[in-house]
């Protein structure tokens, strides 16, 4: 059998157990994570030293949800001070979710939000990957709507990441005057994201006039929510998506508008804080090597995720680093060398 379609192979057998799994054999498909508690010298959980975390649940990235919630805490030097706001699109199957959440990590403080998908169906066009279509990876946008008004700030975190630092260290940086803080990757080609049809239209390519734009990764971000709302930035993006859908300006479902809203208006974050790319390439998945420099953020964003790569035994190196934040019980008559 070849590497990929062990790797499907993998990804049918989990999705099929969620979603057709009684509720007790749902809350078997985690092992409960160790407690992690705040020291002495954390201060009382109130809302001025709450961390606001934002991440999506659903069947495909749930596994790597969790292993990237066990990875925050983990971390944490006040733990019980983090607050998950997790977003799904499976109203059908909250419960069941939020019943995994709460027998994985009994003493987490979280929220579930259900993102109605008819708020972009509409409004998305294909794209060269069908994992950036789904709807669910729209809901970064709307995070304003979703969570409560007395948040101020939140950090998003995409559900195929680790982090290996105390999140504090991120969620502290200052943003200025800006609404979003990112690393930024100026050497990338910046013109690569967008087609020759919004290159050639003099309005659609005077929006970066005046802008030292650069790329950024929509997967970790930490944004002002209410600077964000006074903004209307949700619209801003809105629009764009709507000329997407009248005139393909772009290729790469929900990050392009995201540029074209934000690229050169930006906080800049330390590079270490999302070492992304290591799923590999997007068109042959080969493995990736870290970049340069220190790391606090492991990101496989890309074509491969590590949890299938390790389930059809043929994973890339850094694969390894994420292993160690897998809460999943692997059955051994699901995933055996026959």
């Amino acid at each position: 059998m070849s590497p990929t379609l062990t790797r499907y192979l993998a990804f049918f057998i989990f999705s099929a157990a969620l979603f057709s799994f009684s509720s007790a054999e749902l809350l078997q498909l985690f092992r409960e994570a160790p407690a992690f508690r705040n020291g002495r010298e954390c201060p009382p959980s109130e809302t001025s030293s709450v961390i606001h975390i934002a991440m999506t649940l659903d069947a495909t990235y749930l596994r790597g949800s969790i292993a990237g919630v066990f990875s925050v805490l983990q971390h944490a030097s006040c733990p019980e001070n983090v607050v998950f706001h997790f977003v799904t699109t499976t109203h059908r199957r909250r419960q069941e979710l939020r019943r995994i959440i709460i027998s994985t990590f009994p003493y987490l403080n979280f929220h579930i939000y259900h993102f109605d998908s008819n708020l972009v169906r509409g409004k998305i066009s294909y794209s060269i990957r069908r994992a950036l279509d789904q709807p669910l990876n729209y809901a970064r946008m709307y995070l304003a709507d979703l969570v409560p008004a007395t948040a101020q700030r939140i950090i998003y975190f995409d559900s195929d990441l680790i982090v290996v630092d105390d999140v504090a260290k991120l969620w502290s940086i200052d943003l200025g005057d800006h609404v979003l803080g990112a690393p930024e990757y100026c050497h990338a080609n910046f013109t690569n994201y967008f087609t020759h049809r919004f290159w050639s239209n003099p309005t659609y390519a005077a929006s970066f006039k005046g802008r030292d734009a650069c790329y950024f990764n929509t997967g970790v971000m930490v944004i002002d929510l209410w600077k964000w709302r006074e903004g209307r930035y949700t619209e801003k993006l809105e629009n764009w998506m709507r000329i997407q859908k009248r005139s393909r300006i772009y290729e790469l479902g929900s990050l392009p508008p995201f540029l074209l809203v934000f690229a050169g208006n930006v906080e800049r974050v330390e590079h270490r804080w999302n070492q992304h790319g290591l799923g590999g390439d997007n068109v042959e998945g080969l493995c990736r090597d870290l970049h340069p420099g220190p790391v606090s953020l492991l990101h496989w964003s890309g074509k491969g995720k590590p949890w299938l790569r390790i389930d059809s035994k043929k994973p890339c190196p850094l694969d390894s680093l994420w292993a160690p934040y897998d809460l999943f019980r692997h059955s051994p008559s699901l995933f055996n060398d026959s």
